[in-house]
């Protein structure tokens, strides 16, 4: 049989697999049928229900190691973008042993520039170029959309989504794996943002912990901190893993934004010379594996956030793990261009629109930090517009696409004390 007949035949029966169990499922639980995800989802690691039923039932799960390696390491390397690397992704979803050889195989994004599986949005993302992706605003509804392409004319893979909630004193947008899920208790919850009531002040709240850190208590806060505490069976804890700042401008100056984002975890080793970036191998549901340990004085209906410092958005937040310096990003200054009579960046032609939501964002290190000239003037993260709600986001290690989605939506919340 060819190898384009057995990848076929493999996905098609994983999808009538996945159909059934979800008939089963759908009078207990509709949010988490999996039929609105499409044969190219793969579950969460810790997701094992469906998982039983493919090993139960593939013919495929008996299959020699020597041979199975080989057939999934040549439809790595033929399907190099998506929609066809769905089929990478069908691999991994046959059974257990398909999954663990699939996983062994598949480099991280800072080593291939590729996207597979959902722990890859939470992974640094390659150092030699940008992963460029374009975001959609769906202004009625307040959501938007993260997508993997060039422009929106592009076979487009959905990364990421999230969902704007304003509050009285705040804003959220809560972040997730499908377009049309965004409860904290669903697996596919993946963080949020938060600002405050200026939208000058926003956190970045992970699912779950940083890879390779240990949960700190700030001595400067004021507030009890429960590390392994959640309110109620299902429900899922924030991790602030960076905060962002954007200048204020009460006089009204002339200029674009000046902001500046602190990555609590990320490390300012991670682009000194042969320096890396804490990279996560597994995605997990942290609401599967933390065990109330104490009376949670959480309300009912609020959700725990763990913090590695003080809540409060104006106070500083103590860096993850060590006394390591954490990596401190800051938007590249533009230039004034006298014949256009406006700020001008060097977008190279991925940026078409005028808008104050533009900028570029560089490294900002001390003379002792040991960055050379040319990391401090390389673009990490850049983000602008191209079209009525349409703006494109390319981003590079050692951000992650969670975070440089995350940042990028900061962009969009009103600041009216910043222009």
């Amino acid at each position: 049989m060819a190898l384009k007949n057995i990848v076929k035949e493999m996905r098609d029966g994983i999808g009538n697999i996945s159909r059934r169990g979800s008939e089963r499922r759908g009078s207990e639980n509709g949010k988490h049928n999996m039929r609105r995800r499409g044969r190219s989802y793969i579950a969460p690691e810790g997701s094992s229900s469906s998982s039983k039923i493919i090993v139960e039932q593939s013919q495929w799960a008996n299959m020699p190691p020597e041979l199975l390696h080989d057939i999934i390491q040549r439809i790595e390397a033929s399907q190099t973008s998506w929609p066809a690397r769905r089929d990478v992704v069908a691999c991994a979803s046959v059974c257990k042993s398909w999954r663990a050889v699939t996983k062994e195989i598949i480099r991280t994004p800072e080593q291939c520039g590729l996207l597979s599986f959902p722990v890859s949005l939470k992974q640094p993302g390659p150092r030699d170029a940008p992963i460029q992706c374009y975001i959609r605003r769906e202004r009625p509804t307040g959501t938007y959309r993260l997508y993997l392409g060039l422009s929106p004319g592009d076979m487009s893979k959905l990364l990421l989504a999230a969902r704007k909630i304003r509050k009285a004193t705040s804003t959220d947008f809560l972040i997730s794996l499908v377009g049309d899920d965004f409860s904290r208790t669903s697996n596919t919850y993946v963080g949020k943002l938060r600002s405050n009531f200026l939208g000058t002040k926003f956190t970045i709240y992970d699912s779950q912990p940083p890879c390779d850190t240990a949960i700190h208590s700030n001595s400067r806060s004021q507030r009890k901190i429960f590390p392994k505490q959640v309110s109620l069976k299902g429900s899922s804890s924030n991790y602030s893993v960076a905060t962002i700042s954007y200048e204020l401008n009460v006089l009204r100056t002339r200029g674009p934004r000046r902001m500046q984002c602190t990555m609590h975890s990320i490390p300012i080793s991670a682009i000194q010379e042969g320096g890396t970036a804490p990279t996560p191998i597994e995605f997990t549901n942290c609401c599967e594996e933390q065990i109330p340990s104490s009376p949670s004085p959480v309300s009912k209906g609020k959700k725990p956030l763990v913090e590695f410092s003080s809540t409060s958005l104006s106070g500083p937040l103590e860096s993850f793990g060590s006394a390591a310096d954490p990596l401190i990003l800051k938007n590249k200054a533009p230039r004034w261009h006298e014949q256009l009579q406006c700020w001008c960046l060097n977008f190279k032609g991925r940026v078409t629109v005028a808008s104050v939501k533009n900028f570029q964002l560089v490294a900002a290190a001390e003379p002792n930090q040991n960055v050379s000239v040319a990391e401090q003037e390389r673009v990490i993260l850049q983000f602008g517009k191209i079209g009525k709600d349409i703006f494109t986001m390319d981003y590079r290690y050692p951000l992650s696409a969670l975070q440089a989605f995350a940042i990028c939506l900061s962009s969009f919340d009103t600041k009216p004390a910043c222009e």
